[in-house]
């Protein structure tokens, strides 16, 4: 990670580490068809009304702040996108999970749903819908979203297969009201823990607004086994 030169207008931009994914897999996956903005490293309590050099200058520490780099860990860039509100209002939309963690043993099923609070007079669902981003897609054997019409389920219903168990931690994301699927039981994962970690980040399309949901895999199908001894 590095800063860019904000006295010139720079464009820096790479793939994530998702888009590289689905660039790779050469089957259409990868198809760019929208564009969003955020300000993660804005500092607006340096915003200074009381500058002795008058308004203009009242946004200057901002102005100055240096940018970062463009970086390729979709999970932790991107934070706080830039969303059109109502005039007037006076809270941010929050989400609104079914759980606040999720503790499900191998091959347990999964399910999670989101809902939108301070959000256009009491609405709680967002027409788009909701981005549900599991940290390692090992951790299922199956990932869909639900809830967006048959169209939309039925294409996800036939994406949900997530037979990946080597290498290293891949994020799956799918889009619904609400995500379901089923924990893995692939033995190998358990081999030196019982245990497995991970997130799911859930982000509203509609307002931005983004929140977390810890998720635990245990293997509880290890049977410890009592040596006996036999008397004779």
């Amino acid at each position: 990670m590095g800063y860019l030169n904000n006295q010139v207008v720079t464009v820096d931009a790479i793939l994530t580490k998702k888009g590289r994914e689905l660039m790779a897999r050469g089957d259409g996956s990868f198809s760019i068809k929208q564009f969003g903005l955020s300000d993660d490293e804005v500092d607006y309590t340096l915003y200074n009304p009381n500058h002795p050099s008058g308004s203009a200058y009242y946004g200057e520490a901002i102005e100055n702040m240096p940018l970062l780099e463009a970086f390729p860990d979709q999970n932790q860039m991107m934070k706080y996108k830039l969303v059109t509100l109502a005039r007037g209002t006076a809270l941010m939309p929050t989400l609104q999970l079914s759980a606040q963690s999720l503790d499900i043993s191998n091959n347990g099923e999964i399910t999670l749903r989101a809902n939108t609070i301070n959000y256009l007079d009491g609405q709680t669902t967002e027409q788009s819908g909701y981005q549900f981003t599991i940290s390692d897609v090992r951790l299922t054997s199956t990932f869909i979203g639900n809830g967006l019409g048959p169209d939309a389920d039925a294409e996800n219903q036939s994406n949900s297969q997530t037979v990946i168990t080597n290498g290293t931690a891949t994020s799956k994301t799918v889009i619904g009201l609400s995500c379901s699927g089923t924990a893995t039981g692939v033995p190998t994962l358990f081999t030196n823990t019982s245990t497995l970690y991970g997130t799911i980040t859930v982000v509203g399309l509609d307002s931005g607004a983004r929140a977390q949901c810890p998720i635990t895999i245990s293997n509880r199908s290890i049977v410890t086994k009592s040596a006996g001894v036999g008397l004779s």
